[in-house]
């Protein structure tokens, strides 16, 4: 997984990124190594609240029709739902616009033992904002090192932070948006808004391509997940899951007294 990891103060091009990749793995091998995660990644939910000394927050960022809902569904689906929460952060409303661009975003952190998705997040105040100049060039350029010091005073408190973005190329938007256009039971997805974000296309890949490099470190590090095939997505945003939790030596608490030859009657 790690040819995904956006070095820290990298320059990137994503016209470098393969947004086909699927691994080297036919799609059938990839389904059965997904089963396999889904259940570990169960597991150790399970264990993170148990333990309740570490939260794990995960950022999905996409253009339109990335595959930010989908991820969630399919990587997240055996999981207790005790234990995890999505939060979608949309237009702002005017309270929102009244306070500084993170005061909508903290409440939502994960606490001790809790697993938080970002479906979009405060990325979106270098993204839209920066591509619809909704703010003067010198205020979002700023943002970077705000974002990046907020997420490492989240992380020296114990939060664990993984952001992906679902890299999909032009043409897979389009068919993905062709989609929803041509089928009754997706229409509900399409938004006219839509094809006026598409024509802005190269303008988000240059903010995004400077998002990730200037934003990701080594505390809170970006991947970016090829997702034009959404099961090598689900797979590879799984497995750094997986890896993540793993490496984070979670234990279930002892119990307060000695169990040992208790008998319930």
């Amino acid at each position: 997984m790690k040819k995904y990891l956006v070095a820290a103060g990298s320059n990137v091009d994503l016209g470098r990124w393969d947004t086909s990749d699927d691994g080297g793995l036919a799609e059938d091998e990839g389904r059965k190594i997904l089963k396999t995660l889904r259940k570990q990644l169960e597991d150790y939910q399970e264990l993170l609240y148990a333990d309740h000394r570490h939260a794990l927050l995960v950022v999905l960022q996409a253009m339109d029709t990335g595959g930010k809902d989908g991820t969630i569904r399919r990587v997240f689906e055996g999981v207790n739902p005790v234990g995890v929460k999505v939060a979608s952060f949309k237009r702002p409303t005017d309270a929102e616009l009244a306070h500084d661009y993170l005061w909508r975003v903290h409440p939502h952190t994960p606490g001790k033992g809790e697993i938080t998705i970002f479906n979009r997040s405060h990325y979106e105040d270098v993204l839209v904002v920066r591509v619809k100049n909704l703010v003067e060039p010198n205020r979002w350029n700023r943002r970077y090192q705000q974002i990046a010091d907020f997420e490492r005073m989240l992380v020296e408190e114990g939060t664990t932070i993984r952001k992906f973005y679902l890299h999909i190329s032009k043409d897979e938007q389009r068919q993905r948006l062709q989609e929803r256009i041509d089928n009754p039971d997706k229409r509900w997805k399409f938004h006219a808004g839509d094809l006026e974000e598409r024509q802005l296309w190269d303008d988000y890949q240059q903010a995004y391509a400077d998002m990730l490099g200037r934003t990701s470190t080594e505390q809170a590090p970006w991947y970016v997940v090829p997702a034009d095939r959404k099961w090598y997505r689900d797979l590879v945003v799984s497995t750094i899951l997986v890896e993540t939790l793993e490496s984070l030596r979670l234990t279930y608490p002892q119990p307060d007294t000695d169990l040992s030859g208790l008998i319930v009657h």
